[in-house]
């Protein structure tokens, strides 16, 4: 018995003429043979006519689930794309971000431009009037005497960009009349007048500039054309060879950044220096030329410079790279005014730090602050450096040499980073919980000296100087700084730690080490003993 289902095969075609004929003769072939064959069963022709209805339309079923699946995955896949591409296409909600306040004249002026720029990708809101609910505040001008009373009572965890009594530092006339090594002598006028006059008598060679707190009208001038009793002024021996490039004077700018006073910490940007050129060769000299001597607003970038084109301009050096490889074509040692350099910065806050603590007192908490400033030095013809100031808030506008948009930008991140206000957890504060505090720093990278704070002697009393480090000596205030110069550690990116000196410098640091306060001593020593169990602390 044959069983007719129509004239569709399994790919749902109909039958051709010629197709119908054959299967009619297959048909009379089929009735012939089934009268030789004995009767089927009901039953089994029930199953034999379900399992021909199976066979026939399995393949078209299969064929119309797998396309349906296929459509149901796609539409799904487009739907997660559009989602995951909507997130990150859309900006931080506004609750989620930190808030930042910055403070100074003409804030919108376009001399904080990278900084808005940077705090933005940081994940900051801008707010110039968020009363006591603010993470950091930038301030470019100096602001503790103006903002005092909003100052006087700050949270643990805000920050702000400068240290009270960072002064002491920046201002030109107390830093440039300081006496410390590597300051070219200065005479404070009118109160230095006498002591001028013998020094010039003694040094008839020596040629000076008169300078002020602002920097600015710099002139080299003999001693009888000078003004000697013209108050808030100085005069300054005048460096007159000076290292040249292609003929041209320059100086060098060093970002430094102070992370604490007493213990005192810092670092300075080692990702990139400043040169700045003056615009006209310094020989033939002429002193009514300030364009020779003076580095002004309107400098000469360093690729303009012929002798360092190649390096800077097609290689891809920094700077301070490009330097380095000119003078060691030249046979000089580049390393020799580094080297220099650190030292100098060193010396200086070292010795103006405990102006700078005192005023600290009158707040609560000393880890609120922070200080980012650019120390100027001019170089010798011998590779002899000299310090000629501090800048508190230096100049970080790219307005004026657009190719420096990116050194502004690459100090800044590693400024923030290094300071904690960069922080990748995803809040809406610099505030951390104890649980947060524990997952970066928690006791285990602390510990140093492990034979020392395991013997009998530590294990019974923390009298010794020796066992003032181990865990169950350590005082809250100092466990906190501590965890503070950890969380620095492992945040500093391209800053580098010249306070307190590495151990390289271990030299110099057995003769000054006496000399440090109390908790820069103890500081030192945890610094030490972090580099006896991990070289990348020495």
């Amino acid at each position: 018995m044959s069983v007719n289902i129509g004239y569709f095969g399994v790919n749902g075609r109909n039958m051709s003429e010629k197709e119908k004929d054959v299967d009619a003769t297959n048909q009379k072939t089929s009735e012939k043979d089934e009268k030789n064959i004995p009767p089927v069963p009901k039953d089994a022709e029930k199953f034999i006519y379900f399992d021909r209805m199976v066979s026939t339309y399995t393949g078209l079923s299969i064929v119309i689930a797998g396309v349906a699946v296929l459509t149901i995955l796609f539409i799904a896949a487009d739907e997660c794309r559009q989602c995951f591409s909507k997130s990150h296409d859309q900006s931080t909600p506004s609750n989620l971000k930190k808030t930042f306040w910055p403070y100074g004249k003409n804030i919108e002026g376009g001399h904080l431009k990278e900084v808005f720029t940077v705090l933005d990708k940081f994940g900051y809101q801008k707010n110039e009037n968020p009363g006591d609910e603010w993470d950091l505040l930038w301030a470019h001008d100096y602001p503790f005497r103006t903002l005092q009373n909003e100052l006087k009572n700050l949270k643990p965890y805000q920050k702000i960009n400068h240290f009270p009594g960072c002064g002491y530092i920046t201002n030109k006339v107390d830093l440039a009349t300081s006496g410390l090594k590597y300051i070219p002598p200065a005479f404070k006028l009118p109160e230095d007048k006498e002591k001028l006059l013998k020094y010039s008598g003694q040094n008839p060679n020596k040629t000076f500039v008169q300078k002020n707190n602002d920097h600015r009208n710099i002139k080299i001038e003999k001693i009888e054309n000078i003004d000697l009793d013209k108050a808030g002024t100085f005069i300054q021996e005048y460096i007159d060879k000076p290292l040249l490039v292609n003929g041209h004077k320059f100086d060098i700018g060093i970002y430094t950044i102070i992370t604490s006073i007493d213990p005192l910490r810092v670092y300075i940007y080692n990702g990139e220096a400043l040169l700045r050129f003056c615009p006209s060769k310094y020989y033939p000299f002429d002193p009514n030329n300030l364009d020779k001597y003076v580095v002004g607003d309107d400098y000469l970038p360093i690729w303009e410079v012929p002798a360092l084109d190649h390096y800077y301009n097609i290689l891809g050096f920094g700077m301070r790279d490009s330097l380095n490889a000119l003078l060691r074509t030249q046979g000089k040692d580049p390393s020799i005014i580094w080297s220099q350099i650190e030292e100098s910065i060193r010396t200086i806050l070292l010795a103006k730090e405990p102006l700078i603590a005192d005023v600290l007192k009158r707040f609560k908490y000393k880890s609120n602050f922070f200080e980012m400033m650019r120390f100027d030095f001019v170089i010798d013809e011998n590779l002899n450096i000299y310090l000629l100031e501090a800048n508190m808030s230096p100049n970080l506008s790219s307005a004026h040499f657009p190719p420096n948009r990116l050194l502004y930008q690459q100090l800044l991140y590693n400024v923030l980073g290094l300071v904690g206000v960069g922080k990748s957890l995803n809040k809406n504060t610099l505030e951390l919980s104890l649980d947060e505090e524990k997952m970066i720093v928690s006791d285990k990278h602390l510990a140093t000296y492990p034979e020392k704070c395991h013997s009998q002697l530590c294990r019974t009393s923390c009298v010794s100087p020796d066992c003032q480090l181990c865990k169950t000596c350590l005082s809250p205030e100092t466990r906190k700084y501590l965890v503070q110069a950890f969380k620095e550690h492992i945040h500093k990116g391209d800053c580098k730690r010249i306070f307190p000196p590495s151990l390289t410098a271990q030299e110099h640091l057995d003769d000054t080490t006496e000399k440090y306060s109390a908790e820069n001593q103890l500081h030192v020593r945890w610094f030490q003993g972090k580099c006896l169990l991990d070289k990348s602390w020495c």
